[in-house]
């Protein structure tokens, strides 16, 4: 090991497909949230959850005083050239996210003391020379009805939308706007699986009928 290569405390905090799929290895998680910022599918997901030309909906965070955001906080395995082959790793993961901040981490039992300081974070900013993909606000039904049909190479949207409600709710946190969401979604979906079996039967009724006819006439 070089001088200066000691092992580092090094802190990431995830509060989109992170939660749920770190993709690294670490040596201690810690649930908790950040204040002054409000989760928003802001961004625009052309290599993970859309492509160019029909984008998917990621998360990020807008600054709001009156905010906090959950997610979990990961103290980075390993020594340091493992510590940095991961945060390589983690900038080619979060590509699109523009912005890296470091931001303190409560907890439930932490108080008004930071159970966690100075977590990286990788933030997608409105920034459009930065930050190509980002889409910004939108109504909410636009929001869920694009979610709910983008697929990209890493799965379709509505999956990471729903893993990430599902994380929350197994850290007992509630987050009305997410939940909203996903429940949106899941019925967008429901109604477009019953238009295509509505679909689907009409057209089998209709060959039959043509098939049967047919047959009469034989």
């Amino acid at each position: 090991m070089a001088v200066g290569d000691a092992v580092q405390e090094i802190w990431i905090f995830g509060f989109g497909s992170i939660v749920w799929k770190p993709g690294f290895q670490y040596s201690q998680r810690v649930e908790g949230y950040i204040k002054g910022y409000r989760r928003v599918f802001y961004q625009g997901s052309t290599d993970h959850r859309g492509v160019p030309g029909a984008p998917g909906r990621t998360a990020t965070l807008e600054h709001n005083p009156e905010s906090v955001t959950w997610g979990a906080a990961f103290l980075l395995a390993g020594d340091f050239q493992h510590q940095q082959e991961t945060l390589k790793y983690l900038e080619w993961r979060e590509k699109q996210y523009d912005l890296r901040e470091y931001v303190d981490i409560f907890t439930k039992e932490s108080g008004p003391t930071p159970a966690v300081k100075g977590a990286l974070v990788y933030i997608a900013t409105a920034n459009s020379k930065a930050n190509v993909n980002y889409l910004g606000p939108a109504p909410p039904e636009d929001i869920a009805q694009q979610i709910a049909h983008a697929v990209g190479p890493s799965g379709p949207n509505y999956e990471y939308l729903y893993n990430l409600a599902e994380a929350m709710t197994k850290m007992g946190v509630e987050d009305a706007e997410l939940a909203w969401l996903a429940q949106r979604v899941r019925e967008i979906r429901e109604a477009g699986r019953t238009t295509k079996q509505i679909e689907e039967g009409e057209a089998g009724r209709s060959y039959t009928t043509q098939h049967n006819g047919c047959t009469a006439h034989q």
